[in-house]
């Protein structure tokens, strides 16, 4: 199966998997889904599935797999159902993520997504959905007021 195979999968589908924001092409999420699907079955991602990601999301996917790959990202999930997700970027730095809102603070994130409109999301985003779909995202629970703390943009936890 090649990349544009996805684009018709993507268009006939069901909705077996639980269904990603609507900012996400149809295209994404069914590659989300078969990446699940394959992860579950066989703890791999295929070539074919590699070689999607890269055409969906440009330079960034081979930077996301990279994070995911050094369990970079964790979920926090506090008493009230809050959740946010911080991935530690190559360099160190944590990064506070919000897939509600499909949101990063990273500089490529402003730059690349917002102000150029030339990608979909950076690689602290899709590291975020690579390790949601292969259910290996790290999980920590904080309080309500860690979480309103990181909420607020004062600190990363």
């Amino acid at each position: 199966m090649v990349a544009s195979d996805w684009l018709e999968k993507s268009r006939t589908s069901g909705n077996n998997y639980v269904k990603m924001r609507s900012f996400l092409p149809a295209v994404a999420e069914q590659l989300f889904r078969d990446i699940q699907k394959t992860y579950q079955e066989t703890s791999k991602i295929p070539d074919d599935l590699l070689i999607a990601l890269k055409f969906v999301f440009g330079s960034c996917a081979l930077q996301a797999l990279d994070l995911v790959d050094q369990r970079s990202v964790t979920c926090l999930s506090s008493p009230s159902g809050r959740k946010a997700f911080q991935v530690t970027g190559g360099s160190g730095r944590l990064y506070v993520c919000f897939l509600s809102c499909h949101y990063c603070p990273c500089p490529a994130f402003a730059y690349t997504v917002l102000r150029r409109n030339e990608g979909l999301l950076c690689k602290h985003i899709l590291a975020v959905y690579l390790c949601q779909a292969m259910a290996v995202t790290q999980q920590e629970s904080v309080s309500d007021q860690q979480m309103s703390t990181l909420l607020s943009g004062t600190t990363a936890l």
